[in-house]
C-alpha cells in the first residue's frame, strides 16, 4: 500500500470519528439552547414585565396616597393624564404577559390580576371625578375601601412571580443536567475516537519508519554552519518517501544558492549599519555646540577617527566681495609645515574648485609638495585625498578635506555623503543661535539702560512733585519702550522657535519634556487662581478688621482677626511653595542662609500651632533638649515650611492623644551612619511626633512623591494634595540634610529632620546637580510667569498715604465673587469713594450706560456671561468712556494674562489675592 492511501486511510478514519463528535455535540448543544431560551426570552420576561407592573402600580398608589394624607395640592390635568399614561403601561404589559402564558395556572393568575386591577383602575377614575368637583373629604374613604382589594392584587402579583420564578430554576435545573449529559457523552467520544485515531497512526509510523530513517540520518549529516556545501540522500524508492527525497536534493542545491546571496547581502547590511551608527553618532554632536569653531573642531576629529584620514582640514565660508573659504579646525596638522594654507578664494585650489563643483571627489596620485603626516620617527606621504562640500540648498556653506594613508572605500564615502545630508542644517541653526546670543545681549544692555533711566526718573519725581503730570507722561513713554522691547523680544523668540523647528527631528525627548512642562504650567496657573479667589476676600477683611479700631471689636476678635490674616498670609505662602516645588525639581530655587536663633523658632511653633491642638483637644509640647545649640546657620523660612508641613500633617491625622515637637544636636554618629557627612560642626534634628494613624511600611517611601497619600480613603476622609511631604523633602535636600519617618500603621508616626548649620551658607555642602538645560529653560519661564508680581509705576511713591484724591469719586467694581465684591466695598467706602458693584461683564455695561459719571472701574477677568477682556473691550469702544481708568484684578499670575489684560483696554493691572495699600495707590495714580 502507497503512502498515500495510508495517510488517506488515517486521516478519513480521523475525519469520521470528529464529524461523529460534532453531531453529538450539536444535538447536545441544541437541547441547552432550547433550556436557556425559556429561561430567558420567556420566564425572565414575565418577571420583568410583572416587577414593571407592580412598579407603574405602586407608583400611582403613591401618588393617591399622597393627596389622601398630605393635602398635597396638584395640578389636576397633569395629575389625570400622569394615571392615564400610568394605566396605558400597565395595559400593554398585562396584554403581553397575556400573549406569553401557556399554562392554566398562570392563565387563571393573570385573570385574577386583571379583574383586581380592574377594579382598582375604577377607584383611580371615580376617584379623579371627585377631585375635579373639589369633592376631597370623600377622597379618603374612597382610597380605604379599595385596601383589600389592593392587597389582592400586589399578592397577585407576588404569587405570579413567584411561580414564574420557580419555572425559571425547574428549567436552569434541566439544563445542568444536559450539561452534564453533554460532558460524558463528550469525554466517551472523544476517548474512542483518540484510540482510534493512535492505532492508525502507529501502524502507519510503523510501515514508513524505516525510509524515513534513512532519510533523517542523511538530514543530520548537514553542517548547518556551512550551507554552501549540503550532502545529498541516495533513497531510491519509487513511492512517496522517494519523491522526498529528490525533492530534497533539489532544495539542497537551491540552499546552497541561497546561502552564497545571504552571506552577501549580510555583508552590505553590516556595512549598512555600521554607517548608520556612525552617522548618528556625529549627527549626535550637532545639538552640543554654540559655536561653529568647536563644531567643526570636535566633527574633524571624528571624521578623521572614523573614516581612518590622519590629516584633515575644515573650511569655512566668508561671504564678501569674492567668497573665502578660512580654515577654522584641523585634525594632526603640523605648524611647522608650510605647506597647507589657511584660506582659499572661491575656485582657487582643490578646495576652492571643490566649493564651485558642490561635489566629492577623490585624488589618488598626491602631490609631492602634499603636506606630510608626522610621527614621532619621521614623516608619512598620504596615499588618498578627499574633498567634500558641505550644502544647503544648492549653497556650499563649507568644504572637509581629508587625507589618509589608503585609499578611501565606498562605505567610508557613503558614510561621508550620510553626514554631510545633515551638516549643512546644523551650520545654519548654530550660525542662528549665534545671531539670536547677540540680539540677545543687546536687548540686555537696552533693559539695563532702561532701569538707569527708570532711576532717574524716580529721583526726579521725589524732587519736583508739582510735576507728577509730566512724570506720568515719561512713565508712559517708558512704557511703550518696554513694550517694544518685547516686540523685538518676541521677534528673537521667534527666530529661536525656527532654530528648536529644525532641531526637532534629532530632540524627540526635549519636546516631550516642554509637552509635561506646559501641562505643568496649565496646572499651576489654574491652582493659581482657584486659590487666589477666595484668598483675596481673607485677607482684605482680615486686614481692615486689624487696623480700623472703629468696628467696636475687644483685643480678643483683634486677635482672632489677626490669626486669620495670618494664616491667610501663610496659605499664600503656601501657593507660592507649591511653586517653589518646581523650581527645586529644576535647581532653581534661592535658598538664603541666616541665623536662626533656636528658642525664638520654638516660641513660634508653639504659638502658632497651640490653637490647633486646643480646638482638636490634643496635648501639644515644643520641648528644646538641653544640648539643642542656641543657633543655627540655614533658612529659616524653608526651615520653618518644613516644620509647619510636618506638624499640619501631624493633626490632620490625629483624632486623639498628643504631638510633640523636640529639638536637640545630633550626634555624630547619627549622621555618619545615614551618610551624611557633610563639612558641617553643628548638626540640628528635629523630631514631629503624633499617635494618629500611622503609615504602613510598604508606603515610606510612596508618601514623598508629589500627589501622594498613603491611599485614596486617606484622601478622601482627610484631604489635601499630597504636595507637603514632597515639598518637605525637596527643601531639607536643599538645606544639605535629610528628612526621614518611622510608622506603623495604626500606632503613631515619628519625622526626623537633620539639617546641619552652615555659616557659610551652600559653599560648605555639595550644590544640587542641575538638571538638563532644556528642562532648566522651560521650568524658569514657568516659574517666572507664576510668582510675576505687579510692578507699579513710579510716580506711586509720591503720592501721600492720606491723600483725598479718592473721596467722592465713583468707582465701579466688577467681580462675579460676592466675597471679594464685599470686602472692596468695606474698603472703598471707608476712603470716602461711592461704589457701585456688578456681578458680570452685562451688568457692568448696563450700569457704565445709565450711570452719570463713572472715575475708575476694577475689573475682574474671569467671569460668567461675559468675562473682563470682553467687557474692557465694549466700554473701550464707547467714545465716552475711552478714557476711564480701568484696573484689571485676576487671581491668574501668568505673564501672558497681564498683556491679554492690556491689550484688551485696561489702563492697569494687579493680581490677587489684592494688598489694600497697593490697591489704594494705583487707584490715586489713576484719579490724579
Amino acid at each position: 500500500m502507497s503512502f498515500k492511501k495510508k495517510q488517506f486511510l488515517a486521516l478519513g478514519l480521523t475525519v469520521f470519528c470528529m464529524v461523529l463528535l460534532m453531531f453529538v455535540i450539536l444535538f447536545m448543544a441544541n437541547l441547552m439552547r432550547s433550556n436557556m431560551i425559556e429561561i430567558v426570552q420567556d420566564r425572565y420576561f414575565k418577571v420583568k414585565q410583572v416587577t414593571e407592573i407592580r412598579q407603574l402600580f405602586d407608583q400611582a398608589d403613591r401618588q393617591l396616597l399622597r393627596i389622601v394624607v398630605d393635602n398635597e395640592e396638584i395640578d389636576t390635568p397633569i395629575f389625570s393624564e400622569s394615571l392615564k399614561t400610568n394605566h396605558a403601561s400597565i395595559q400593554s404589559r398585562l396584554m403581553d404577559i397575556q400573549e406569553s402564558v401557556n399554562t392554566k395556572k398562570g392563565k387563571r393568575n393573570v385573570d385574577t390580576i386583571e379583574s383586581a386591577y380592574r377594579s382598582y383602575y375604577e377607584m383611580e377614575k371615580q376617584f379623579l371625578i371627585e377631585l375635579k368637583n373639589g369633592e376631597t373629604n370623600n377622597l379618603k374613604s374612597l382610597y380605604d375601601n379599595e385596601r383589600e382589594n389592593r392587597d389582592e392584587l400586589l399578592s397577585h402579583l407576588d404569587q405570579f412571580k413567584d411561580y414564574q420564578e420557580s419555572l425559571m430554576e425547574e428549567s436552569l435545573k434541566n439544563a445542568t443536567n444536559t450539561y452534564s449529559t453533554l460532558v460524558i457523552v463528550l469525554i466517551s467520544a472523544v476517548a474512542v475516537a483518540l484510540i482510534l485515531i493512535i492505532i492508525v497512526t502507529l501502524w502507519l509510523i510503523r510501515s514508513t519508519s524505516r525510509n524515513i530513517h534513512s532519510i533523517t540520518k542523511g538530514i543530520k549529516k548537514i553542517d548547518f554552519t556551512n550551507l554552501t556545501r549540503i550532502p545529498r540522500l541516495d533513497v531510491n524508492t519509487k513511492d512517496e518517501i522517494g519523491e522526498i527525497a529528490s525533492a530534497f536534493n533539489s532544495m539542497a542545491a537551491s540552499l546552497e544558492t541561497y546561502s552564497a546571496k545571504e552571506m552577501q547581502y549580510t555583508l552590505e547590511i553590516t556595512e549598512q549599519n555600521w554607517v548608520t551608527t556612525h552617522s548618528s553618532s556625529i549627527v549626535h554632536l550637532y545639538s552640543h555646540h554654540v559655536t561653529i569653531e568647536g563644531l567643526a573642531e570636535e566633527l574633524i576629529n571624528k571624521l578623521a577617527d572614523v573614516l581612518e584620514a590622519k590629516l584633515g582640514g575644515f573650511y569655512l565660508k566668508e561671504e564678501g566681495k569674492k567668497p573665502i573659504f578660512r580654515k577654522i579646525a584641523s585634525y594632526a596638522a603640523d605648524v611647522n609645515n608650510q605647506a597647507g594654507r589657511d584660506y582659499f578664494f572661491e575656485g582657487e585650489g582643490l578646495v576652492g574648485q571643490c566649493a564651485i563643483d558642490g561635489k566629492v571627489f577623490f585624488l589618488n596620485e598626491v602631490p609631492d609638495d602634499y603636506q606630510v603626516i608626522s610621527t614621532g620617527l619621521g614623516t608619512i606621504k598620504p596615499k588618498s585625498i578627499l574633498m567634500a562640500p558641505i550644502l544647503l540648498k544648492d549653497e556650499v556653506l563649507a568644504v572637509i578635506e581629508l587625507a589618509s594613508l589608503q585609499a578611501f572605500t565606498s562605505t567610508q564615502v557613503k558614510l561621508l555623503e550620510e553626514v554631510l545630508g545633515t551638516l549643512g542644517i546644523a551650520i545654519t541653526n548654530i550660525l542662528g543661535r549665534m545671531e539670536i546670543a547677540c540680539l540677545l545681549q543687546e536687548s540686555q544692555a537696552k533693559t539695563e539702560e532702561l532701569q538707569m533711566q527708570s532711576e532717574e526718573l524716580q529721583t526726579q519725581s521725589e524732587e519736583l512733585q508739582s510735576q507728577s503730570e509730566e512724570m506720568q507722561t515719561q512713565a508712559e513713554e517708558l512704557r511703550m519702550i518696554n513694550e517694544q522691547l518685547e516686540e523685538r523680544t518676541k521677534d528673537a523668540e521667534l527666530k529661536s522657535e525656527e532654530l528648536q523647528a529644525a532641531k526637532e527631528s534629532l530632540e524627540e525627548k526635549a519636546r516631550e519634556l516642554l509637552q509635561s512642562s506646559k501641562y505643568k504650567s496649565e496646572f499651576l496657573a489654574n491652582m493659581s487662581h482657584e486659590l487666589r479667589t477666595p484668598l483675596n476676600s481673607i485677607l482684605l477683611l482680615s486686614e481692615m478688621m486689624t487696623e480700623d479700631p472703629d468696628h467696636g471689636l475687644n483685643e480678643e476678635q483683634i486677635e482672632f482677626a489677626k490669626v486669620i490674616h495670618s494664616s491667610g498670609q501663610d496659605l499664600l505662602n503656601l501657593i507660592n511653595d507649591i511653586l517653589d516645588l518646581s523650581k527645586v525639581e529644576v535647581g532653581k530655587l534661592d535658598i538664603h542662609f541666616e541665623e536662626v536663633n533656636i528658642n525664638e523658632f520654638a516660641e513660634r511653633i508653639n504659638r502658632h500651632f497651640m490653637p490647633f491642638a486646643k480646638q482638636k483637644n490634643l496635648d501639644f509640647t515644643v520641648n528644646v533638649i538641653d544640648n539643642a545649640p542656641h543657633s543655627v546657620f540655614t533658612d529659616e523660612q524653608r526651615l520653618q515650611q518644613i516644620i509647619k508641613n510636618l506638624l499640619s500633617n501631624a493633626f490632620k491625622f490625629t483624632e486623639k492623644g498628643s504631638v510633640s515637637v523636640s529639638v536637640e544636636e545630633v550626634k555624630r554618629q547619627e549622621y555618619l551612619e545615614l551618610s551624611l557627612g557633610k563639612e558641617a560642626d553643628t548638626w540640628l534634628k528635629v523630631v514631629v511626633s503624633d499617635t494618629g494613624i500611622g503609615i504602613p511600611e510598604e508606603k515610606h517611601e510612596e508618601i514623598f512623591e508629589a500627589f501622594q497619600q498613603v491611599d485614596g480613603a486617606t484622601m478622601r476622609k482627610y484631604g489635601g494634595t499630597g504636595l507637603g511631604l514632597s515639598i518637605t523633602k525637596e527643601f531639607a535636600q536643599l538645606l544639605g540634610g535629610v528628612c526621614k519617618v518611622q510608622s506603623k500603621e495604626g500606632a503613631g508616626s515619628s519625622f526626623t529632620l537633620l539639617i546641619p548649620s552652615l555659616p557659610e551658607g551652600l559653599s560648605a555642602i555639595e550644590e544640587n546637580k542641575v538638571k538638563e538645560e532644556a528642562a532648566s529653560a522651560i521650568a524658569d519661564e514657568l516659574l517666572t510667569e507664576q510668582m510675576m508680581d505687579y510692578q507699579p509705576v513710579e510716580s506711586v511713591e509720591s503720592f501721600d498715604e492720606n491723600s483725598t484724591v479718592l473721596k467722592g469719586k465713583t468707582v465701579l467694581v466688577v467681580d462675579d465673587d460676592h466675597r471679594n465684591i464685599f470686602a472692596a466695598k468695606n474698603a472703598l467706602e471707608k476712603e470716602g469713594m461711592n461704589v457701585k458693584t456688578a456681578e458680570n461683564g452685562m451688568e457692568c455695561l448696563k450700569i457704565i450706560e445709565e450711570a452719570n459719571k463713572i472715575d475708575i472701574v476694577l475689573m475682574d477677568i474671569m467671569m460668567p456671561i461675559m468675562d473682563g477682556y470682553e467687557t474692557m473691550k465694549r466700554i473701550r469702544g464707547m467714545e465716552i468712556h475711552q478714557e476711564v481708568p480701568i484696573i484689571a484684578l485676576t487671581a491668574k499670575a501668568m505673564k501672558s494674562d497681564r498683556r491679554k489684560c492690556i491689550e484688551s483696554g485696561a489702563s492697569d493691572y494687579i493680581s490677587k489675592p489684592l494688598n489694600l495699600e497697593q490697591l489704594l495707590s494705583v487707584m490715586r495714580v489713576w484719579l490724579s
